[in-house]
C-alpha cells in the first residue's frame, strides 16, 4: 500500500503493520471505539504476535471463543473483548468473502469515487457513517487514495488541517491537537446536553 509511514500508536512495530498492511489498519479503526486511539491501533499487532497472522482467512476460521479468549489476554486487545472479537471476525469474514481476502480492493477495485469508497466501508461490520468517513480521511491523507471527491465524501473529516481524527495523526504534535479537538467536541456536547 503505497502512503506515508504511519505514527499512531507509539509502537513501531504496531505501526510498522499498519503501515504495509490495510488489513491491520482497517481492523485498528474497527477498534477504536471506547478506548484510546493508541490503543485501537495497536490492536492488529497483539492479535498477529498471537494467533501469527492478520490475513482475513486465518482470522475468520478462528474459533470464535479461543478468538475471544486471546482478545483477553493481557494486554488485552480491547476493553469490550467479547463484541469487538466478534467484529473482528465479522469484518475478516467480509473481507474474505466479498473482496477476496483483499482489503485494499474495498477502496481500489473498478476505480471507485470517494462517495463509493464511502459507501464500501459504510458496509462493512461496525463501520458506520463516522467511522466510515474518518477512515476514507485517513486513506486520502495518509495512504495516498486518489478516488475523485474523497474529501467531499469524508465530510468535515476530510478537510486539509482538521485534526479531528485519527486521519490527521502524523506526529506527536498533531495526536497533541487532534486530542484538544477531541476533548473540545466532547465538552461542548455535554454542554449541549446541560442545556436540554
Amino acid at each position: 500500500m503505497d502512503g506515508m509511514e504511519l505514527h499512531i500508536t507509539g509502537d513501531p512495530a504496531a505501526d510498522k503493520l499498519l503501515s504495509e498492511d490495510a488489513f491491520a489498519l482497517l481492523t485498528g479503526m474497527l477498534l477504536d471505539q471506547q478506548v484510546t486511539m493508541e490503543s485501537a491501533f495497536a490492536g492488529p499487532e497483539k492479535i498477529k504476535s498471537r494467533i501469527g497472522s492478520m490475513e482475513p482467512e486465518a482470522i475468520a476460521s478462528q474459533d470464535p471463543q479461543a478468538f475471544v479468549e486471546m482478545f483477553k489476554e493481557r494486554p488485552a486487545v480491547h476493553r469490550f473483548p467479547g463484541s469487538m472479537a466478534a467484529r473482528v471476525q465479522a469484518l475478516a469474514e467480509t473481507v474474505q468473502n466479498e473482496w477476496e481476502g483483499d482489503a485494499t480492493a474495498i477502496w481500489t477495485k473498478g476505480d471507485p469515487d470517494g462517495q463509493e469508497v464511502l459507501r464500501r466501508l459504510k458496509a462493512l461490520p461496525g463501520f458506520g457513517e463516522q467511522k466510515a468517513k474518518i477512515f476514507l480521511a485517513l486513506l486520502g491523507k495518509q495512504r495516498g487514495l486518489q478516488a475523485p471527491g474523497w474529501r467531499e465524501a469524508a465530510g468535515h473529516y476530510g478537510e486539509e488541517g482538521a485534526y479531528l481524527s485519527v486521519a490527521d495523526i502524523v506526529d506527536p504534535e498533531s495526536l497533541t491537537k487532534v486530542r484538544a479537538s477531541k476533548q473540545a467536541a466532547k465538552a461542548a456536547a455535554k454542554a449541549a446536553k446541560a442545556k436540554d
